[in-house]
């Protein structure tokens, strides 16, 4: 531990979820692009992208009142930016302040807000529908299962996950970041512990998998009680 100038010791700060996900776009740890913030190939890849936008758009406009949105874990909006005509209200939120900054300054809509939020530490905004799109898999255990508890005042939760193919152990714990469970053959199931997110339905909507990418890309619905 280094010390200051008048002798104490300089207390190194806990190196936090922001941290991790600022350090992501600043070094381009998931890839470089036109654009200073890119969010990688899940939100650029078109074999992804489609399938889920076409999904998503179904679903958004199934509805004779239009629902009002909130999308935890926009990164550079990319897909967003294709469902927000599809909505009453569309709420993007990142935990990266610049990034945010600069989706206020490149996509303008009258329906649609941008903001920086930690959704395992602070409040999320209303609405009736939630959109988490490859977001909880980089999270520890004990930020998804404080993110889990507040999505029970939403009625619909649009989930997408990167999962591996075939059987695995869900749920294995990891260090906030930019890595995922992939890499030890598990991921995320909500409905399985430690989470045991009670739901009325469950549906998948869309599984996507690609030659270079191992697993699968799955997003599943979920309807609360």
């Amino acid at each position: 531990m280094k010390k200051k100038e008048d002798g104490t010791k300089r207390i190194k700060k806990p190196w936090s979820t922001k941290d991790a996900m600022e350090q992501v776009y600043e070094m381009k740890l998931w890839g470089a692009h036109k654009s200073d913030f890119y969010s990688g190939v899940g939100s650029h890849h078109p074999e992804i992208v489609h399938p889920y936008i076409a999904v998503l758009t179904s679903f958004l406009t199934s509805f004779k009142d239009p629902l009002s949105v909130c999308d935890l874990g926009c990164g550079d909006f990319n897909i967003g930016k294709k469902l927000v005509k599809h909505t009453k209200k569309y709420v993007a939120v990142d935990i990266v302040s610049a990034l945010i900054e600069h989706n206020k300054e490149t996509f303008k809509e009258e329906n649609l807000e941008f903001h920086c939020l930690d959704i395992a530490v602070d409040d999320l905004p209303s609405g009736d529908c939630v959109i988490l799109r490859q977001v909880l898999q980089h999270l520890s255990n004990a930020e998804v299962q404080s993110i889990v508890r507040k999505l029970y005042d939403f009625k619909y939760i649009i989930l997408t996950e990167h999962l591996p193919e075939g059987d695995f152990a869900p749920n294995k714990e990891i260090i906030s970041g930019q890595g995922i469970r992939l890499k030890k053959q598990s991921g995320l199931n909500l409905l399985a512990p430690p989470f045991n997110f009670k739901v009325k339905e469950e549906k998948q909507l869309v599984s996507v998998t690609l030659n270079d990418c191992k697993g699968a890309i799955v997003t599943t619905f979920y309807e609360v009680f």
